[in-house]
């Protein structure tokens, strides 16, 4: 009877536990399967080459492109011509003039603070002919010192009071004067202008609405000038 209860049990812990060791067995040959598995995919000791170490020369520098850097003065504005709604032509301050009919050119001084024009002239004399009173006078080139006799009709005596010294009276004729393209018969009284530094000096009765005078300027008719010296 014994001997029929021990076969059951063992059949019986047979049947249970041979499993679980069946189990265990089986995980622990994975294990070991996936540590192979592990180890073999392992990277492999990478080996350290040492290699002969040189110095490095770099190559001598070239120029490829030089700069330079210059002080240039900046140009100055190009000055107007003309001014004014009318685009009268602009003079300077001293200007070279003609004076017909003696057919001279004569330095001048653009003055628009006087009134007339004056001109040096020296033998002033009041004629008469035919019952009409001229004046006759000699004009002076000042560049080639050459004496140029005149007769004109006289127009009419002027008083022109002096700042310094008495007033004086001034016989008056018609003479073209020419600045520029600007030419016109106007008065010119004649005196002595030895003392002064330019033979004529033109005033407003020449230069209203005929042109504008800048006085920073001179000589701004080269052209008339060269003639001029010719």
């Amino acid at each position: 009877m014994y001997g029929v209860e021990s076969h059951r049990l063992i059949r019986f812990l047979f049947m249970k536990i041979f499993p679980t060791i069946t189990c265990l067995a089986t995980c622990l040959l994975s294990s070991c399967s996936l540590l192979d598995a592990q180890q073999s995919n392992a990277c492999p000791v990478t080996e350290v080459v040492e290699l002969p170490v040189s110095a490095n020369t770099c190559p001598e520098p070239q120029v490829i492109e030089r700069i330079v850097t210059k002080t240039v003065a900046a140009p100055m504005p190009t000055m107007a011509n003309t001014a004014g709604k009318l685009h009268l032509p602009i003079v300077g301050a001293v200007e070279w003039a003609r004076i017909e009919p003696a057919g001279l050119w004569v330095e001048s001084r653009i003055d628009t603070g006087a009134d007339t024009t004056s001109i040096h002239a020296e033998d002033i004399q009041l004629l008469e002919k035919d019952g009409k009173r001229y004046v006759s006078f000699v004009l002076i080139d000042a560049l080639t010192g050459s004496r140029h006799p005149q007769e004109l009709r006289l127009r009419r005596r002027v008083l022109i009071k002096q700042t310094a010294g008495p007033d004086q009276r001034r016989y008056v004729v018609r003479m073209w004067v020419t600045v520029g393209e600007a030419r016109s018969r106007i008065d010119v009284n004649l005196t002595d202008r030895a003392n002064f530094e330019f033979p004529l000096l033109i005033g407003r009765n020449f230069l209203t609405d005929t042109m504008i005078v800048d006085v920073s300027r001179h000589h701004t008719m080269t052209g008339q000038k060269q003639s001029a010296n010719d």
